[in-house]
């Protein structure tokens, strides 16, 4: 059976810094039509880097549409035609402030494919070198470390809710336990 959508039409309604926004008509694959919005965003990147001692490198940070702080692994967005591992490497020591021997591939993810078409590369990163952290100009963050499985716990019980967090971790873990 083919559930393919057909865009009809598109209307960008907003362009910004980070995202635009369009409403599209699609055909649906019945033969009907439906409105589809959709927020563009450019592909990002995450790590799970794991220090010598078995500890997750961790950073805290406000998330403005929350209205709270929310404990994550180390991310960011592509820079226009940058490669994920480059991007990887470049978020990590931004904002933690460490460069790894090891960077394995854990695979992506799309953040909401409901309405946006983000995806985020994951990483696990190993042999950690100690550099000097030099976040972007508008980014606040408190940078942590802890057991990783002391995080798997925080993952299961829901205490951990950043989603590219909680794959980044569940991915990580049955790799490292086999």
């Amino acid at each position: 059976m083919d559930l393919t959508e057909e865009r009809l039409d598109s209307r960008e309604i907003f362009r910004g810094h980070i995202v635009t926004l369009t409403v599209d008509q699609v055909r649906l694959p019945n033969g009907g039509q439906a409105v589809r919005e959709v927020a563009r965003h450019p592909d990002g990147v995450a790590v799970l880097a794991l220090d010598e001692a078995g500890r997750a490198v961790l950073v805290t940070q406000y998330r403005y549409p929350l209205g709270r702080t929310l404990l994550e692994i180390p991310a960011g967005k592509l820079d226009g035609g940058e490669e994920p591992r480059a991007g990887a490497l470049r978020e990590l020591e931004e904002e933690a402030g460490v460069r790894p021997d090891e960077l394995t591939e854990l695979g992506a993810v799309y953040v909401s494919p409901g309405f946006c078409d983000e995806k985020i590369h994951l990483y696990l990163a190993r042999g950690l070198h100690q550099t000097a952290s030099h976040p972007d100009e508008d980014e606040f963050l408190s940078v942590s470390r802890m057991p990783f499985d002391r995080l798997v716990e925080l993952v299961l019980s829901g205490q951990v809710e950043d989603g590219k967090t909680v794959a980044a971790v569940l991915k990580a873990k049955l790799i490292l336990d086999k």
